[in-house]
């Protein structure tokens, strides 16, 4: 197996920041329905794709939505003020260009920030580089969103990209999906929405599905680079089976299942015990009476920012591991 650049990227440079994903969801379902025995858009969005089975049913959950920024003022001088959406760090953001849903840009500046004093939000503004109080009342309003403006980029065998998160998890489904080993399993693959903001769109996708195992596919954080997170996760060392994060404690039999999956496959892994975050998977065990769930996560470098790193082999890991499950 092959890691696919072409898809990668384009799923990476798709817009479809939190509760705006319509572009990413047509990618996918175009990219996934020649596969599939049915696709199913519930009310809020999320895409459900389905191989149908007589057996167990087994549920896959990769959100779609990425982390931007949304408009809440528009000044007399053209200004642009914004709150974040979903968690990113105020520090991080200066300097940066942003991309709307209209093709436009913009940079984000600061206001004079004086010595001791935090960045925060609110001394932040986007510059459209306009002189035209016109051009900017007829482009920008409050409610537009806008996303990292930044080129893919890959090494041999890492990528860097604006949206990793969580586009290697969409990345895995669609491969997985398209491979699916023959299985009397009833097997579906959720691609949600707003997990940046909720994780809302698991859900009622879970809800609707009512699965008797469910798996999130999604990135964690590492332990091998300068950013003062110890955690034993490393690039390149495998897919990451999730023990912990604040949202979840897996399941010990799906953490079980997922070790001698792997074992038995030959597949590279690693265990991850994540001191913040969540995903698709917390919201999805407490559905109903419970449901058995876990996390296939996916390591990656610099989280939340404008150019998150991941191993392209640990992706082709966790494609197999997804396969596994499905086949069991």
């Amino acid at each position: 197996m092959n890691f696919n650049s072409e898809l990668m990227k384009k799923l990476s440079d798709c817009f479809s920041p939190s509760g705006r994903e319509k572009n990413m969801r047509e990618m996918i379902i175009n990219e996934i329905k020649t596969y599939t025995d049915e696709i199913k858009v519930d009310a809020l969005g999320n895409v459900i794709a389905r191989k149908k089975g007589n057996g167990k049913k087994i549920l896959f959950s990769a959100h779609m939505d990425q982390i931007g920024l949304i408009i809440t003022h528009v000044d007399d001088k053209g200004i642009l003020r914004f709150s974040n959406v979903g968690g990113i760090d105020p520090k991080n953001l200066a300097g940066l260009r942003m991309v709307f849903g209209n093709g436009l840009e913009g940079v984000v500046c600061s206001e004079e920030i004086k010595d001791g004093e935090k960045i925060a939000m609110s001394s932040l503004f986007i510059d459209v580089a306009s002189t035209s109080k016109e051009f900017v009342r007829n482009n920008f309003k409050a409610g537009d969103m806008c996303i990292f403006k930044t080129e893919y980029y890959e090494t041999e065998n890492c990528v860097i990209c604006r949206a990793a998160d969580d586009r290697t998890g969409c990345y895995i489904l669609i491969e997985a999906l398209k491979n699916q080993p023959a299985t009397d399993n009833d097997v579906y693959y959720v691609f949600s929405v707003q997990e940046e903001v909720g994780p809302i769109g698991a859900k009622t996708a879970g809800y609707r599905i009512n699965p008797d195992l469910a798996i999130a596919l999604d990135v964690t954080a590492t332990g091998d680079s300068e950013d003062g997170i110890k955690m034993d996760v490393k690039l390149g060392e495998g897919a990451a089976v999730k023990l912990m994060d604040k949202s979840l404690i897996t399941h010990p039999q799906i953490k079980d299942l997922l070790t001698q999956l792997a074992v038995e496959n030959n597949i590279k892994y690693q265990y991850e015990v994540l001191e913040f975050g969540g995903t698709d998977a917390g919201a999805i065990h407490l559905l109903r009476e419970g449901v058995p769930s876990g996390v296939i996560s996916i390591p990656t470098r610099n989280l939340h920012s404008s150019g998150e790193i991941f191993s392209k082999s640990d992706v082709l890991e966790c494609i197999k591991l997804v396969q596994e499950v499905a086949a069991k």
